[in-house]
């Protein structure tokens, strides 16, 4: 393990890093040197990211009858190649996690393309984020927030915990009815393909939510494949406040055929069929509670992320195409120069995680955690997460795509969110009530 000790980059990443400014809360900021969202317009200083010019536009490419979108890059070749021969040139855009998978596997290689700053939300979002510049503040030591109804709630940040909550409230889409699947790969390649339905609202498309309640969303999945696992429905009412009121979840086994309580779908538990190499709190990135961790904002730096992940996730590439051992194909992925914040989380002494030390990177256009460097009690880095990121242009929604989290000590690695083998096109946007989201809902379900 002490290949994977924590390396001296992090010396290098704290000098590149932009230190953050006093707060300002300044909406005309948002229409000079950032974007709606509070993002930097310009690009920078050596043309290699561009400046935001408004993002995608629909239409730009076509989108199939089931939600197949063609890669609008598709003629593009790649700038270089990082492969372990060349390492060294790029070591500085690149994460410790990242860095880790060229260490233990000698062909690991990305492909970097020209940066494309696709990112855009719907107007209605982009108004709302700047009314929060006024009215939302973090509340129970940063565990909730004040004020909020939907949007960026910090378009100015300038604490770590107020990037992490732009990221756990970010646009996607109001709503999400959609089936994907995940997969757990093991060193030698082996893997069993999950598949789900999955349908989550956000507050502000929940028809009945009085604008106080505290609930920031509401989720349910039921797993459809294996047979094994078929039928197993759990639902999660995720609070705006969690400290004024924690996670509820529930789950039906068909075996039982009873609804339980289910208090472990949080923290460090294990993320289902993931067989312990997710937890809960790291799906998404990071999801949930932050009570456990002390958080610093380093700043932002550039860096090479997945994103246009169009290739990742086209239906004409086959799970068995995309999932091979030690990592997704490198064919199908795409890499892009952008900024990032970067956010260090350390547990808090007396607190209890199987993660002691997690250093998230956010993209600036999206505030979507795209990759994070995850250390274990000693110190050691453990895991390495990436997010593939494509944009919907049609309904201006940047989305994961597929989500990877490695671990580069065992070798295995687990990947969520897939379509590329499913025929129904998602929906978005709908407007749902809570009575789809009850306990008594689970048992129908799941038959």
């Amino acid at each position: 393990m002490t290949a994977f000790k924590i390396l001296p980059l992090v010396l290098g990443l704290l000098t590149a890093c932009t230190l953050v400014q006093a707060k300002e809360n300044d909406p005309a900021r948002l229409d000079g040197p950032l974007t709606p969202v509070g993002a930097e317009r310009a690009g920078n200083a050596d043309g290699s990211i561009p400046a935001w010019d408004g993002g995608m536009k629909p239409g730009v490419a076509a989108v199939s009858a089931n939600g197949d979108y063609t890669d609008p890059f598709a003629g593009e070749q790649p700038l270089f190649v990082i492969t372990n021969a060349n390492l060294a040139q790029y070591k500085d855009q690149l994460s410790p996690g990242q860095q880790a998978l060229f260490a233990r596997y000698a062909d690991y290689r990305m492909a970097v393309y020209p940066t494309h700053r696709s990112a855009t939300l719907p107007q209605a979002y982009l108004d709302e984020s700047r009314k929060n510049l006024e009215q939302v503040t973090l509340t129970d030591e940063g565990n909730g927030l004040d004020g909020y109804h939907f949007g960026v709630p910090f378009p100015q940040p300038t604490e770590g915990l107020e990037v992490m909550w732009n990221h756990l409230t970010r646009y996607r889409g109001g709503s999400i009815r959609r089936q994907f699947s995940s997969a757990t790969v093991q060193e030698r390649g082996d893997y069993t393909v999950v598949s789900s339905h999955g349908l989550t609202v956000f507050r502000e498309n929940i028809s009945d939510l009085d604008p106080s309640e505290n609930l920031l969303l509401l989720n349910r999945v039921r797993t459809t494949a294996p047979s094994r696992y078929a039928g197993e429905v759990t639902l999660v009412h995720e609070p705006l406040n969690l400290v004024a009121g924690v996670r509820s979840a529930w789950q039906y086994n068909p075996g039982q055929r009873r609804v339980r309580r289910a208090p472990t779908v949080a923290y460090d538990s294990s993320a289902r069929y993931s067989f312990g190499q997710v937890v809960a709190d790291s799906v998404d990135g990071y999801n949930g509670a932050p009570d456990r961790y002390q958080w610093a904002l380093q700043g932002k730096r550039e860096m090479l992320i997945p994103y246009n992940a169009y290739r990742m996730a086209s239906k004409q590439t086959p799970y068995s195409e995309l999932l091979k051992p030690g990592y997704l194909n490198p064919e199908h992925a795409r890499y892009e120069k952008h900024r990032v914040w970067v956010v260090e989380a350390t547990l808090k002494p007396g607190a209890r995680h199987v993660y002691a030390k997690r250093r998230f990177y956010l993209d600036e256009d999206t505030w979507q955690i795209v990759a994070a460097d995850i250390y274990d009690s000693r110190g050691e880095l453990w895991r390495s997460y990436e997010s593939h990121i494509a944009m919907l242009h049609d309904i201006q929604l940047p989305l994961t795509v597929a989500e990877a989290t490695y671990d580069v000590i065992s070798g295995r690695y687990a990947v969520n969110y897939l379509t590329n083998e499913v025929t129904a096109k998602a929906q978005y946007g709908e407007t749902l009530s809570k009575t789809e989201f009850t306990p008594a809902q689970l048992k129908r379900l799941g038959k």
